[in-house]
């Protein structure tokens, strides 16, 4: 008979090594989404579990992407921060109030999932990943 797992109220999901990307988790500093936009050539924000943010992710890495992955657990003062930090953000990247998920390609907001997928479909995609540094091919 096997034995039941213990619950935690805080389950790690799959390490970078296992599931292909690496994943960040939002502190308090002020600055964290503008310094991980400028680290990362792709940078993915989303919440935690959010079924539009695996697909931004997985059509990523089916381009062969290895994006920054950074998530947030829903609700809460955590999120108000990172929202109003994310909307700064993009604000002097874009001028718009992005929506989560949200992705960054080569410090530039390209918008949600919506966004990403008709880049995508036009055939800009690929180019812009390789402009970025992200893409090798």
């Amino acid at each position: 008979m096997q034995e039941a797992l213990p619950y935690r109220s805080r389950t790690e999901w799959p390490s970078a090594s296992t599931s292909g990307h690496k994943v960040v988790h939002p502190s308090s500093s002020s600055s964290m989404i503008e310094g991980l936009v400028k680290e990362n050539p792709v940078l993915v924000l989303g919440r935690r579990g959010c079924c539009m943010c695996h697909v931004v992710k997985r059509l990523l890495l089916g381009l062969g992407v290895n994006p920054a992955v950074c998530e947030i657990d829903g609700g809460g003062d955590e999120e108000a921060r990172f929202t109003a930090e994310l909307a700064a953000t993009a604000a002097t990247a874009s001028g718009s109030v992005p929506q989560l998920p949200a992705v960054f390609i080569g410090g530039r907001l390209v918008g949600g999932l919506d966004r990403l997928v008709a880049v995508h479909i036009s055939g800009e995609l690929v180019p812009i990943l390789k402009e970025a540094g992200a893409l090798w091919l």
